[in-house]
């Protein structure tokens, strides 16, 4: 696979010794392919629906719900211990708050997420058990990301969508960060400190590569989601068929459809 490839001759050292630099130029590509989904393009444009927002939510918390529990199961293992930082890092509670914003005080049943978001999930919970020094590479691509890009996604989520207030919007938060920029320096640098075999250095790589594209996969499942409910919605607008038509039926059975696959629905 090129992008495995690509993360075993960085490890040579062409991007320097560093792991956090390593993982940088390792997954330089995949990066930039993942803010040029439709999703995160729209996103980017100002253009975020509060539908998108929703589902999106629901899927960042089983990704960070996965993530969380296992960092909190590996805290002492000597490549998790380094860079655990539940106080000033941990998503969960917040994303807990703001689907209870939009979604109710049962918003916990009404939680189901596309396919791609289980992929994900699965993948933390092995790696968890069985090689913890690679959720590295998730706790970097998705921490470090989140903290430079927390701001101005907050700002465009809260001008998109019209909220007057900052509820709803705790996932874009950290509290217990005082400097962004800061603490993104003593993070790397405690990363950079975790002793690995150049055989794990390499399998973080790689896993950072995945981790990237386990992202893409979600947002790519997110926006056929919504796409397929919008095109149900136009056609169920257009007319109003009698229960026992032919295109009653066909909607019918493509909702059991997606919500066999695991698609939110409900989170609409």
């Amino acid at each position: 696979m090129e992008t495995k490839k690509s993360a075993r001759k960085n490890d040579t050292g062409d991007a320097g010794s560093d792991l956090s630099e390593l993982i940088k130029a390792a997954t330089k590509d995949n990066h930039v392919r993942a803010e040029n989904t439709q999703l995160m393009l729209s996103y980017q444009k100002g253009q975020i629906t509060l539908p998108q927002y929703k589902v999106l939510l629901c899927s960042l918390y089983e990704i960070y719900k996965a993530l969380e529990e296992e960092m909190d199961r590996n805290s002492s293992h000597p490549a998790v211990a380094p860079i655990y930082f539940p106080q000033e890092l941990a998503r969960l509670d917040s994303l807990e708050r703001d689907l209870e914003y939009f979604l109710g005080l049962n918003w916990k049943k009404r939680v189901i997420v596309p396919a791609a978001t289980h992929r994900y999930e699965q993948r933390l919970r092995k790696i968890g058990k069985s090689n913890p020094e690679l959720l590295v590479a998730h706790a970097y691509t998705r921490y470090l990301g989140d903290l430079s890009g927390g701001q101005v996604l907050g700002k465009i989520t809260q001008k998109s969508l019209g909220l007057s207030s900052k509820e709803g919007l705790s996932f874009f938060t950290f509290p217990g960060v005082t400097s962004p920029n800061r603490f993104k320096q003593l993070y790397r640098s405690r990363m950079n400190s975790i002793e690995l075999t150049e055989r794990e250095k390499a399998a973080v790589l790689e896993e950072a590569v995945s981790a990237f594209e386990l992202n893409i996969q979600v947002f790519d499942d997110l926006q056929k989601m919504l796409s397929v409910t919008a095109e149900a919605a136009d056609q169920s607008k257009s007319s109003v068929p009698a229960a026992g038509s032919p295109i009653m039926k066909f909607t019918v059975g493509l909702c059991l459809a997606l919500a066999t696959i695991g698609v939110g629905i409900y989170a609409l």
